[in-house]
């Protein structure tokens, strides 16, 4: 008898088994239904980490014990939430946003979880935010989630401002597996094809890409850690 060949998967499949196991990993957060929510009503793209991913991101923050955390693009302060989350009493987060309605949104987002203590937003050009930092103590981790084609730029910064054996995560670095396609081309697309080979000879950091498909799509992440 032949052994029954499983079906090609999609989206559909991908966000109900996103939904299966956050029901058993995740306990519900009214806070965080409440900050989709609004970044939704007031009209923000829906552009924000999934749950899985964002609980990754806070599960990774502490499993370094992180204490100072960058965040290159804020949007609805979704991520940033789930970042600060995972930092100690003492613990601080800045976020850049060159929006000026989403940072606005990001700081109710904010206000609503409790965390505006710890957490900071700087308005303006992200590059140009980190080229003016000259923190006493780096950061333990960088989260770069912002435009692609300016990839380079954050991540050369990030480097900078990275303490050694600390994390630099970049989203968005699959793009439906579009960077891998020679006969596509877009300003993000290329921004990633830019990273990819600066970092192939960069001798300061190990880096690798992780695939995901979930509730987001398919896309995935690079995950660097400075030499």
């Amino acid at each position: 008898m032949s052994r029954q060949q499983p079906k090609i998967t999609g989206p559909e499949d991908w966000k109900r088994s996103d939904q299966y196991h956050n029901s058993f990993l995740h306990t519900p957060d009214p806070i965080l239904d409440a900050v989709l929510k609004h970044s939704t009503d007031s009209d923000l793209p829906e552009m924000a980490v999934s749950a899985a991913q964002g609980k990754l991101l806070n599960l990774l923050a502490s499993s370094i014990g992180a204490r100072k955390i960058l965040e290159v693009g804020t949007l609805g302060g979704y991520s940033t939430i789930w970042l600060a989350r995972a930092l100690p009493a003492d613990g601080e987060l800045i976020t850049l946003e060159y929006n000026e309605k989403h940072a606005k949104v990001a700081q109710e987002n904010i206000d609503r979880a409790d965390l505006s203590s710890k957490i900071k937003i700087i308005v303006g050009l992200g590059h140009k935010s980190m080229l003016q930092m000259h923190p006493d103590v780096p950061f333990d981790l960088i989260f770069i989630d912002a435009d692609k084609s300016s990839n380079v730029k954050y991540f050369s910064e990030a480097k900078r401002l990275v303490r050694k054996g600390g994390v630099i995560i970049v989203d968005n670095v699959v793009r439906l597996g579009r960077v891998a396609d020679p006969e596509y081309s877009d300003a993000s697309v290329e921004g990633v094809r830019a990273l990819l080979r600066v970092l192939k000879d960069d001798a300061d950091v190990e880096a690798t890409t992780i695939a995901t498909v979930g509730d987001k799509g398919y896309d995935g992440f690079m995950y660097a850690i400075r030499k």
